[in-house]
């Protein structure tokens, strides 16, 4: 039995309303076992023999079914939450930033999202490998951050979602715990 992290994108936001409890329930009827959201904004710890591939085609088919939502999920191991999160450089809490993690299931688009960063300027950011890249943002400036508002554009939305390190350390350890 494998363990995984599930991060949807844009769940909670911008009219797009799923409540946890009912995504956990429409889970059931998929093969995952030991479910577990974590806060409102789309993040599920779970388990299940699928390859990370099959999880989440599964995931997407269930939130189209379901809710109606032709949604993007990026799918990792558990562990390799574990391993993001440690190979991250900047701290989880600082007065100052705010660390975030983007995390993506087409690493072609992250190069290409990583690349335009560098080419803004002022972008703190270091890849964590294929599928993760860690930024800072000002602390209360997050959402008019030059790179925010690169990352929320729509042709980035398809294959990326970003997290807080902080968000990130409490899915690794939920995960760890399943």
């Amino acid at each position: 039995m494998n363990s995984y992290a599930v991060f949807l994108r844009g769940i909670n936001v911008g009219g797009i309303n799923i409540k946890m409890a009912e995504l956990t329930s429409a889970l059931k009827d998929f093969p995952f076992t030991k479910v577990k959201t974590l806060l409102a904004s789309g993040n599920v710890v779970l388990q299940s023999e699928l390859s990370a591939k099959d999880v989440k085609a599964q995931f997407e088919k269930c939130l189209r079914d379901r809710f109606g939502y032709d949604a993007w999920v990026v799918v990792l191991t558990a562990e390799r939450v574990g391993e993001l999160v440690d190979a991250c450089p900047y701290p989880a809490d600082d007065k100052s930033t705010h660390s975030y993690i983007t995390l993506s299931s087409d690493t072609a688009m992250l190069d290409e999202l990583f690349q335009a960063g560098q080419e803004l300027g002022g972008v703190q950011q270091v890849r964590l490998g294929p599928e993760a890249s860690a930024w800072l943002a000002p602390a209360g400036g997050t959402l008019d951050s030059p790179f925010s508002k690169l990352s929320a554009k729509a042709r980035y939305k398809a294959s990326t979602t970003t997290r807080n390190l902080r968000t990130l350390i409490k899915v690794r350890d939920a995960a760890a715990g399943l």
